[in-house]
């Protein structure tokens, strides 16, 4: 039997009453109040575009963050030259070693132990609101850093403190220690038909 406008309209409206009230379960169960850590892999692009999307949504709050990336480019990417300045950013990237172009492992790993350091001043200080580890994934599957050194300084940061973390693979342990995980797919990329990568976009 064919049902009328009416009563499909109301059949739409207890299906989205049903919906609501389910929400509001789960929005009054949620009662602990403390900082997320976010990890973000996957092939496809946005991962670190997404970190910093947020970090500026942190400091559109009045917090404060420290960025710490694990890769170094070509060229000085425009998340550098915005945030670099900004007085709530302590922005650091890395002086040597890991990049895509060359591998000198004697390099790379002196320079991942340098970021690390950085990153664990970051992750025990109260005043740090929000923390961001960009690429920092890659430094477990080259084997330059402990997966369990990083699982264990998230579990000691500053209860309010919020940690992002970015890169295309990353480590049972820490995929297991996580508050949030999202895995960006790579359903199409501009590259692969032709157009060259572009400030603004790629950096």
């Amino acid at each position: 039997m064919e049902r009328t406008p009416e009563q499909q309209a109301q059949i739409d409206m207890a299906k989205r009453l049903k919906k609501k009230e389910v929400v509001d379960k789960k929005i009054a169960a949620a009662t602990e109040e403390r900082g997320v850590s976010i990890l973000l892999t996957g092939n496809g692009k946005g991962k670190s575009s997404s970190a910093f999307g947020t970090m500026a949504r942190a400091l559109g709050h009045g917090q404060n963050a420290t960025v710490v990336q694990f890769i170094k480019g070509r060229k000085e990417t425009g998340e550098q030259l915005f945030f670099g300045q900004h007085p709530q950013v302590d922005f650091h990237v890395m002086g040597h070693g890991f990049t895509w172009e060359t591998r000198d492992p004697e390099l790379e790993q002196k320079a991942a132990n340098q970021a690390w350091e950085v990153a664990k001043q970051a992750l025990t200080d109260e005043r740090v609101n929000f923390v961001l580890l960009d690429e920092i994934t890659y430094m477990y599957k080259y084997g330059y850093l402990d997966a369990d050194d990083l699982v264990e300084a998230l579990a000691n940061r500053p209860a309010h403190q919020n940690v992002m973390l970015t890169g295309r693979t990353a480590p049972r342990a820490l995929l297991d220690s996580v508050d949030t995980h999202s895995k960006i797919a790579n359903e199409r990329h501009a590259f692969e038909g032709g157009v060259r990568a572009q400030a603004g976009i790629e950096w």
